[in-house]
């Protein structure tokens, strides 16, 4: 789009009000710098009446009618995948001890038939958008499920999902069914009618803080240096980066650096006319790589959908006048001639008259605003969210800042009357691994899981968690204390967490030294790099699999006790000690400061399995040569077939049509007889496990008999 068809605030609403107003006709404004570049001019901020009536000024709904459909769209897709209806029979299954993580801790999930039903509400309101048919109904259905959705489980949270969240609840406040939609259909007095500029300021706005904020929260020691997303580099993507630069600088200069730059400037180059044609190349590309390199859903295309909301908003009707007459029934209206509505200022008047709706835009759309640049820094509020990273992920922007790998985690219960000590799998009762790095999921696992324990003939039980997390590839150290008894560990969203951990930031330039290490060691060494408080221990486990096994002290004093062996050992800086396979052993830290050390071991399954596979790559490559002299080993004979080459590509497409045909049906038949149940009541459970086989495509298991049943209840006692 040319510079005519440019932007934001100079938005096409001069240009209709050229159409309407005869006076403008007769006589016509010369505008002003101020106005070529911004829209308006500064007369217009100068007092409170004028921004009211800037906010409230006609404007063209055209642009506004095109992204409330593809919002609609995108979201009807989205529940069926991130919002979760396609697992959601496996996520809410009735009478599951399941832990769960909402919000605020009275919100749990209905019965399952009944999120079947919520999630129809939810879809209904997202189609409802996207045809504009009872609207605000369906803005008001859609929202309503999503945000209850959204609350009811914090693991899921991302930046994205808050993000369609917010959009929806300001589509409910906008008139965006103006503009090609099922309601202008059947109300005449809406159907092409001016909606206000501020419809349009505070869905630009939004747009703005996600690039703005996300670029100001990669200006991180972490992400500027390299250490946030370094594994992006090895992509497949980046690769015609790495003819000109090395992965290392791909990193660097790539990866982290345009991801700054572009996040940093994208909101101020959509703005600008001259700027906008470069902007919406760079931020394309961007979202489309996006979309390959995470699994993030229908966010890629959210973002696309809302950079021609930057543009004068009449840009639907000269982009669809330019196609054949005799489509132009089924496509938006491309006449220029709108109709006035109530909801904006009259466009001639001098002094126009302001109504309540005016003034109460023009307040929703300041304090919108700048609720949303404080909300990202308001985490000195609820500080009990503060973990390393400030909140809960989802509503500060700080999009790929940080990544996490977690080495160890123990989970011990102790019977608060017997004594007795255990421990339980990582996980257990959960259906999520995000409680490991946020202290208020860790605090509602904990009281879950001592109020599941009892169950099992746990009474009274504490909980300890013992949690390595390695943050931008710092060392693997403690986030959480494993001395607490996080049952009846104090917790509050207003208090910092009392049992988290400090950062060991001081600890940080170690990462230069990793990477000399690291590339010191041939491909069948691995490494793993530790650091631990004085007075603490690490209790660790080698496996068989892992030979020539050593722990190599860098900074403080360790013991290393090995366990079966009843033996003790010190070592300080630069001593190393191979520890025994198969048998467990302790490190404590016994200097005042932290000890820092590593492991490193071979893996010993990991590299006769690399050799077999060299081994059977080298025998296909031959194979297809032609070369192989040898008749075929029986046992071989099934992988090379499979490794033929021929027609995958074909077969990967039926596969992923097979895929989508089966989760379409699955989803479709699953919510029919969820509905059915509502309606009618549950039917035999020999037909409604009839129906469910059905509905996956599978037969009905036969059913099994006593013994197998007994042994099944049995197993289910087992932690």
């Amino acid at each position: 789009w040319s510079r005519e068809s440019a932007l934001v605030s100079s938005d096409g609403e001069e240009q209709t009000a050229k159409k309407d107003a005869t006076s403008k006709k007769d006589k016509p404004q010369t505008k002003t710098k101020m106005e070529h570049i911004f829209g308006f001019k500064k007369e217009d901020l100068t007092s409170w009446r004028s921004l009211v009536s800037l906010l409230n000024r006609p404007t063209d709904p055209a642009s506004l009618g095109i992204f409330r459909c593809l919002f609609g769209l995108l979201m009807a897709i989205d529940i069926t995948q991130e919002r979760g209806l396609s697992h959601l029979d496996y996520k809410y299954l009735d009478g599951a001890p399941v832990c769960r993580f909402p919000l605020f801790n009275f919100l749990q999930p209905l019965p399952m038939d009944w999120m079947y039903l919520v999630y129809v509400v939810m879809f209904l309101g997202a189609l409802g958008i996207m045809f504009g048919c009872f609207y605000r109904l369906s803005c008001l259905m859609f929202i309503s499920t999503y945000w209850y959705i959204f609350f009811l489980d914090k693991t899921t949270w991302n930046n994205h999902s808050y993000l369609y969240g917010i959009i929806g609840f300001q589509l409910i406040l906008m008139d965006g069914n103006r503009y090609w939609s099922i309601d202008g259909l059947w109300k005449p007095s809406i159907r092409n009618a001016h909606v206000p500029l501020w419809n349009y300021t505070v869905l630009r706005a939004q747009i703005f803080i996600v690039y703005f904020i996300a670029g100001v929260k990669k200006l991180d020691a972490d992400w500027v240096e390299g250490y946030s997303m370094s594994y992006l580099a090895h992509h497949w993507l980046f690769d015609p980066f790495k003819v000109i630069l090395p992965v290392d600088l791909v990193s660097l200069l790539v990866v982290h650096g345009c991801g700054l730059v572009l996040d940093l400037t994208a909101g101020y180059l959509l703005f600008f006319d001259v700027t906008r044609p470069y902007a919406f190349f760079f931020v394309s590309y961007f979202h489309c790589m996006n979309s390959q390199l995470f699994s993030i859903g229908m966010f890629p295309y959210t973002m696309l959908a809302t950079s021609p909301l930057f543009c004068y908003p009449d840009w639907p009707r000269r982009f669809f006048a330019r196609f054949p007459a005799f489509l132009r029934g089924a496509l938006p209206f491309t006449t220029c001639d709108l109709q006035p509505s109530t909801s904006c200022t009259p466009p001639v008047a001098k002094t126009p008259k302001l109504r309540l709706r005016h003034k109460l835009g023009a307040i929703f759309t300041v304090l919108y605003i700048i609720e949303q640049f404080f909300l990202p820094y308001s985490h000195f509020i609820t500080q009990g969210y503060n973990n390393w990273t400030n909140g809960l992920y989802g509503y500060s922007w700080d999009m790929m800042v940080h990544s996490r790998s977690h080495q160890h985690v123990k989970i011990t219960y102790k019977d608060g009357k017997t004594g007795e000590i255990g421990f339980l799998n990582p996980g257990v009762f959960t259906q999520s691994r995000r409680w490991k790095d946020h202290g208020d999921m860790l605090k509602q696992y904990a009281t879950c899981l001592s109020q599941l324990l009892p169950r099992y003939n746990i009474s009274e039980p504490e909980i300890y968690f013992d949690i390595w997390v390695s943050i931008n590839e710092r060392f693997q150290q403690r986030i959480f204390d494993p001395r607490v008894d996080i049952v009846k560990a104090d917790w509050s969203p207003f208090q910092p967490n009392p049992w988290l951990m400090p950062l060991l930031v001081d600890l940080s330039p170690w990462r230069t030294k990793f990477q000399e290490i690291e590339g010191s060691l041939d491909n069948q060494t691995e490494i793993v790099f530790i650091a631990d408080f004085p007075g603490l221990h690490l209790e660790n486990f080698v496996s068989e699999d892992l030979g020539n096994t050593s722990v190599q002290v860098l900074q403080g004093k360790v013991n290393i006790e090995i366990v079966e062996e009843k033996k003790n050992f010190t070592l300080e800086p630069g001593e190393q000690i191979k520890v025994p396979a198969g048998a467990y052993h302790k490190v404590y830290t016994v200097s005042d400061e932290p000890s820092c050390y590593m492991y490193i071991y071979v893996n010993t399954t990991e590299a006769a399995l690399q050799e077999n596979f060299t081994k059977l790559f080298e025998l296909q490559e031959r194979i297809r040569n032609g070369t192989e002299t040898e008749p075929l080993p029986p046992e071989l004979q099934p992988l090379i077939a499979a490794d033929d080459g021929e027609g995958a590509e074909g077969v990967s497409v039926i596969n992923y049509l097979y895929n989508f045909f089966f989760l379409f049906s699955f989803r479709f038949l699953m919510t029919a007889i969820a509905l059915r149940n509502l309606a009618v009541g549950l039917p035999p459970l020999e037909q409604l496990t009839r129906e469910v086989a059905f509905a996956n495509m599978k037969e009905p298991q036969a059913e099994a008999n006593q013994d197998e049943r007994l042994k099944d209840e049995v197993g289910h006692t087992e932690l």
